[in-house]
């Protein structure tokens, strides 16, 4: 009898797949920035409160990102590791900087910069131990282009007796301290009135100030315009501070904060501090000082508009969802689900009413998770939109793996017991309930990289909402995914018209295997796209390990129980360490540019530089953004953007066509899809020939024929 160690393979495993850990130290770095963690003493005492910073050293011409990275980019995260009762509070962030690329304006900094963090020592820390810090640091930094990366940093403070001296730290800590913005010693007040936003700021002090230079920084995005101008003047003892409002409007009553940067003179010449403003709607707040504020209300709303616009995003995004039922990622599943439905409608017809619901159900749940994920990031400052899941490698990879898994359920290399819910043909096929919740869940993973027509619409009208209309569109974008498998169900006069069961289904659920691993390549291929090559070794040689388990597994429900169990665990551990090996080996390298076009033989990579270059000259511009992981991209790629009858009208006419590529996070396409009122790729855009805001650019639908092209850059 064959005799398994599950230990020892797990092992070689574990081998495998994390060989290249390292080890953290107070100082790392990448080719752009290099960074160490510091401390504002040399040993601490028991229940000591230290300051501990990371300082960043940047490159020229380079730049990472304030906690409102503006218009684009993203903020900086820290994520401490400390002992058991120790804690860490908030970043405290300098003052930003303003930084411009064409008509995008970001917040952040250049050159060096330390982000300081209070950290409470236990008190129960021994006396001659030492007090460890870990520090997990993320960040994007961006020169033309934006490169995500991420450090281990570590720090090891000995613990000393009370009394005993602690050193005096590193000196960063204090210049750190002294960049830091400080309360605002002048009473502020807000206006709102004829879509201006007016700070006004009132004391005699401020006649001899010397003030050459005002700009405002909101804590977070959306309050104000951030690339408009911020017109001020000092007259007399009142400064004022003019700024457009942005997206979110403020109401009466709601606060209006962030960092007031002045510029002033000083003996060794221009000298800017930042000041921390608070402004409610009712009252301004500046250090201990409360004055009433002039804020008036905005003008309402028609009638009816907001809900006949809702109606009208919610009636799309149904449709929309309809349609991803026509669209390759999703139409395996709906065959799969569709053959248990053939199977079983005869036997009982409450039991299938009860799946289609249960399948409706899963599908919602999905749906409603995907909603409040997008909700509690964007509410976090960033700009996310349809399918940003698929721009993490470990969900590529993990979903890769997911596929691959169904096709082999599906090919009988497996078959899931009646105590697991399972997946894949098992899964649908099962009379439990669970079986069919987890197929909704299922179909709504392989869902997400399609967009179908109506949804683009639907999609940005919610992601500019509030949460309740936002999950309202998700609602009824999952309704309509999930309403063709929930009608069939429901009516028994549609479940007659459908064929008779027989061996047919066995050989077709076999047949639906293909386009799973037909999926589980695509994924590859996406992986290859994101982390390079040495991933996909790792995805190729996990699904080697998967199918191992997966015959293992069935290879041994033969045997006794201790070779079921001995069988069982090795598939259990094997799965794990592929997934855990997965993780800390695909995960986008700290070094690996965000924008990776595929090259074509018509485009150039988009930059929004270059877009303003073009339209500047008044040159044609057909703009394609596009992913790795979008079906519809690279559908609408193949069947039309890359036919010669495209290629050649864009030739002629002298059409320059620029590609961009969202297969990673890429904050610069980001804004320009929200720009256009899109959540997600894809999005083509033409603009016609004529310099500046002469010529109103052309939104082209999101399922292309090479007609609708040439048709719409002949307009």
């Amino acid at each position: 009898m064959l005799e398994l160690r599950p230990l020892s393979i797990a092992l070689a495993l574990f081998m495998l797949f994390c060989g290249n850990a390292q080890a953290s130290s107070f100082e790392a770095g990448t080719e752009q920035v290099a960074a160490q963690l510091v401390a504002s003493v040399d040993a601490v005492h028991p229940g000591d409160e230290i300051l501990v910073g990371v300082q960043q050293r940047i490159i020229p011409h380079w730049h990472t990102y304030w906690k409102n990275p503006g218009d684009s980019g993203l903020a900086t995260t820290i994520a401490y590791e400390l002992p058991i009762g120790a804690k860490a509070g908030k970043i405290q962030w300098p003052t930003p900087s303003r930084i411009t690329l064409g008509p995008v304006t970001s917040y952040g900094y250049e050159n060096e910069v330390t982000l300081l963090t209070k950290i409470k020592v236990p008190q129960d820390s021994g006396v001659g131990t030492t007090f460890p810090i870990k520090a997990k640091v993320k960040w994007l930094v961006c020169k033309e282009s934006c490169i995500p990366q991420k450090v281990d940093l570590a720090l090891d403070l000995p613990v000393v007796a009370p009394g005993a001296d602690a050193g005096t730290g590193s000196p960063l800590i204090e210049l750190a301290r002294a960049s830091l913005p400080s309360v605002s010693p002048w009473p502020t007040s807000l206006a709102y009135s004829n879509d201006v936003l007016t700070l006004r700021m009132t004391d005699a002090k401020l006649q001899s100030s010397g003030v050459k230079k005002v700009w405002f920084y909101p804590d977070e995005w959306g309050k104000i315009v951030q690339g408009a101008e911020q017109p001020w003047q000092l007259s007399g003892d009142t400064l004022e501070l003019q700024m457009k409002p942005g997206e979110v409007r403020l109401s009466p009553g709601e606060s209006l904060s962030g960092v007031l940067a002045i510029t002033q003179d000083s003996g060794s010449g221009p000298l800017t501090r930042g000041y921390s403003v608070q402004v409610a709607g009712d009252a301004a707040v500046s250090g201990s000082t409360a004055l009433k504020s002039e804020v008036l209300e905005a003008a309402p709303a028609k009638d009816g508009e907001p809900d006949l616009v809702l109606a009208s995003a919610l009636l799309l995004a149904l449709l929309g969802g309809v349609t991803l039922n026509l669209m390759p990622c999703v139409l395996p599943v709906l065959s799969i689900k569709a053959l248990s439905l053939i199977k079983h409608a005869q036997h009982s017809p409450l039991q299938t009413r009860l799946q289609g619901l249960a399948y409706t159900l899963g599908i919602l749940t999905s749906f409603a998770l995907l909603g409040g994920v997008l909700i509690a990031v964007k509410a976090g400052g960033a700009q996310i939109g349809w399918g940003f899941q698929f721009q993490s490698p470990v969900f590529v990879l993990v979903v890769a793996y997911l596929m691959f898994t169904v096709g082999l359920s599906l090919s009988g290399v497996f078959s899931i017991g009646g105590s697991v819910a399972g997946i894949g043909s098992s899964l649908a096929e099962r009379p439990g309930y669970s079986g069919s919740f987890f197929t909704g869940v299922l179909a709504t993973i392989v869902a997400t990289p399609c967009t179908a027509p109506f949804m683009g619409a639907a999609l940005g009208f919610a992601l500019s909402q509030p949460p309740a209309s936002l999950l309202a569109v998700f609602f009824c974008l999952g309704l309509g995914l999930a309403l063709p498998y929930l009608l069939l169900s429901q009516w028994p006069s549609l479940q007659r018209r459908l064929p008779k069961p027989g061996v047919w289904m066995d050989r077709l659920k076999q047949g639906l295997a293909f386009p799973m691993y037909g999926a589980a390549v695509w994924l590859v291929w996406v992986l290859a796209q994101q982390a390079g090559v040495n991933a996909v070794a790792i995805a190729l040689g996990g699904m080697v390990i998967i199918a191992f388990a997966a015959w293992l597994y069935e290879f041994t429900k033969h045997t006794g129980k201790a070779g079921q169990r001995s069988g069982f665990g090795v598939a259990v551990l094997s799965l794990g360490l592929v997934l855990v090996g997965g993780y800390f080996g695909v995960e986008t390298t700290a070094a690996m540019p965000l924008v990776n076009v595929e090259p074509v033989r018509n485009a150039e990579p988009y930059s929004a530089e270059r877009l303003n270059e073009l339209r500047s000259q008044g040159k044609p511009v057909f703009l394609n953004m596009t992913a790795a992981w979008c079906i519809s991209c690279l559908v609408n790629e193949k069947v039309a953007l890359s036919q010669s009858s495209v290629v050649d009208t864009f030739k002629r006419s002298g059409i320059t066509y620029l590609k961009g590529d969202w297969t990673n996070r890429d904050p610069e396409i980001t804004r320009i899809l929200t720009e256009f009122g899109r959540s997600g790729v894809p999005l083509y855009v033409f603009y016609p020939a004529g310099a500046g805001s002469s010529t109103k650019p052309i939104v082209l639908p999101q399922i292309l024929t090479p007609e609708i092209v040439t048709q719409a850059v002949a307009l």
